[in-house]
């Protein structure tokens, strides 16, 4: 038999996944309030300065008198602080809501353990780590960014049937299906940037949006060590933020910045001290071979989405060789999708 608060938990998480790649900085969060065994309110944080899950789903009880008899279910830690929004942790204790149940603690530095104590304080009954580790991979992104300093970094390319990733005369030839590239839009439209080397943004002139997939675009972060990139190349329209990391110094225009960093072999770490600096939590390293390579070499990776499809290549530049553990397979159409972490 499914444990009732289990039940609800992963209600929490279904609502709380309707905010992927809407709400950065901010982690994705949803809330059920329960009263005698029925859930009579539901909210999700929608959106960065929007009210938050528990402000959502109280904002839908009218009589808010119900309240003192409910349980409120939230799959993170309810915070304690002053952000762009009044602390989540104050108003249960206004409405006297007597008993909450939260998936994980909120390990950003200004809740971490603060917004429980508070309700705690007021003498609310407190229960945490209901599926504990579902709620915190929900937040993967999140947590990666706050404990290891670093954004979520995703490797993903596509492979011919016999491990070709791309050609060796450098022209663009398509390896997936076309559902295989929607999803990959959708991808883009759930991480915060997305990176490729010079000789990729050189040879497939990529526009890295989400032009398949109706949702926000991602930033679109370029290696250019020489500034030697044609300048009408997709990625400089300035339809969308673009960033280029190089080792020169150039002024920053609307929509293109201008990064100088070491271009050394720790090439990978600067790149991601940057995006911490500039509040990035997630990266898709899109490619080539050269960069998701020096990804791989420093272990500076938390998962790879591979996909194969059923086409031969005579000849043409191998796949990256990594070791991950695969975790997830999809058939994709004629193609194969597999989710490998670090």
């Amino acid at each position: 038999m499914v444990d009732f608060d289990e039940q609800m938990m992963q209600r929490c998480i279904q609502l709380a996944k309707n905010g992927l790649g809407k709400t950065y900085p901010n982690p994705m969060v949803g809330c059920v309030i329960v009263h005698d065994g029925k859930i009579i309110a539901e909210g999700w944080h929608q959106k960065a300065g929007e009210p938050h899950a528990e402000v959502n789903a109280i904002n839908q009880i009218q009589n808010k008198e119900i309240l003192k008899n409910s349980t409120l279910y939230v799959s993170l830690e309810p915070c304690a602080h002053h952000g762009k929004t009044p602390p989540c942790a104050d108003l249960i204790v206004h409405h006297q809501i007597q008993k909450v149940i939260v998936g994980t603690v909120d390990l950003f530095a200004k809740v971490n353990g603060l917004g429980i104590q508070k309700l705690k304080n007021a003498g609310v009954e407190v229960i945490s780590g209901v599926l504990e580790k579902e709620c915190r991979e929900l937040n993967k992104r999140f947590f990666t960014f706050h404990q290891l300093k670093r954004p979520y970094v995703i490797l993903k390319w596509a492979q011919t049937a016999n491990g070709f990733m791309a050609t060796e005369n450098g022209k663009q030839k398509w390896i997936t299906n076309e559902f295989s590239k929607q999803l990959v839009h959708k991808w883009r439209t759930e991480e915060q940037s997305i990176l490729v080397g010079t000789k990729t943004a050189e040879m497939d002139n990529p526009q890295l949006n989400s032009r398949l997939w109706n949702g926000n675009q991602p930033i679109r972060l370029v290696l250019d060590k020489d500034l030697k990139l044609n300048p009408d190349l997709h990625l400089f329209d300035r339809n969308q933020r673009t960033i280029v990391f190089t080792k020169k110094e150039k002024l920053s225009q609307e929509n293109l910045e201008f990064i100088k960093v070491l271009f050394d072999e720790n090439l990978p770490n600067s790149i991601l001290d940057k995006l911490y600096e500039l509040d990035i939590q997630s990266v898709i390293i899109e490619g080539g071979k050269k960069t998701l390579e020096s990804f791989i070499r420093k272990d500076l990776w938390d998962e790879a989405r591979i996909f194969t499809s059923p086409t031969i290549w005579d000849s043409g530049i191998k796949s990256p060789d990594f070791k991950g553990s695969l975790v997830e397979t999809k058939t994709i159409s004629t193609d194969k999708l597999e989710i490998f972490v670090r």
